[in-house]
């Protein structure tokens, strides 16, 4: 893969700063990850995407190894909530990820998504390589080009990622807070309802 980010032989004591190193499970597939707000209604969108073959959630960012969600939700953690995708680059460019993550959610308001507050739930594009991270960034001055308000959009090296309790996984596919659940069928355009 081109553009690797180099880790300079960093000797981080925290662990939860390091590089994230996990690899995909097929050799020719990449990771992405984006923090856009509550990661069960982003990583729905994410399913439906023809050439994703995983989406996990989980946390990153933060200072300290191992978090739950009980401590991520006390703001004291400082990581976000993200998804992160596997996806199979010849069938779904970088780009098309990119695309669907600034149209989740708004990439204005700081540590927050509507009524979701917290740092956790602040706007991240969290890059794997030095291809993702140009792109990202060309991505986001298109974005801004649209905007009035500032971005407040962080793109900077994915972390270790801690992947979140098993509950949270495709929870929206498997029926939300109400037991009804969502498409996550390729192509599916039905709207998506964030808390189930």
């Amino acid at each position: 893969m081109s553009g690797e980010i180099e880790t300079n032989g960093s000797n981080n004591s925290n662990p939860a700063q390091e590089p994230d190193l996990d690899q995909p499970e097929q050799a020719g597939h990449e990771f992405a990850e984006f923090g856009a707000g509550c990661f069960w209604g982003v990583e729905l969108a994410f399913q439906r995407v023809e050439g994703v073959v995983k989406t996990e959630v989980g946390y990153s960012q933060g200072n300290v190894p191992d978090p739950t969600y009980k401590m991520v939700c006390t703001g004291t953690t400082n990581h976000v909530e993200v998804v992160r995708v596997q996806f199979d680059p010849t069938v779904c460019p970088y780009t098309n990820l990119l695309s669907l993550f600034w149209s989740r959610h708004n990439p204005t308001t700081l540590n927050r998504q509507a009524g979701d507050v917290g740092t956790q739930y602040r706007s991240g594009i969290y890059y794997y390589n030095e291809d993702q991270a140009n792109l990202a960034r060309e991505s986001m001055e298109m974005k801004q080009k649209e905007m009035t308000e500032k971005i407040v959009t962080e793109i900077v090296p994915a972390k270790r990622f801690y992947r979140a309790e098993e509950y949270h996984q495709q929870y929206l596919a498997k029926g939300g807070g109400m037991g009804s659940k969502q498409s996550a069928e390729k192509g599916c355009n039905d709207p998506i309802r964030c808390y189930g």
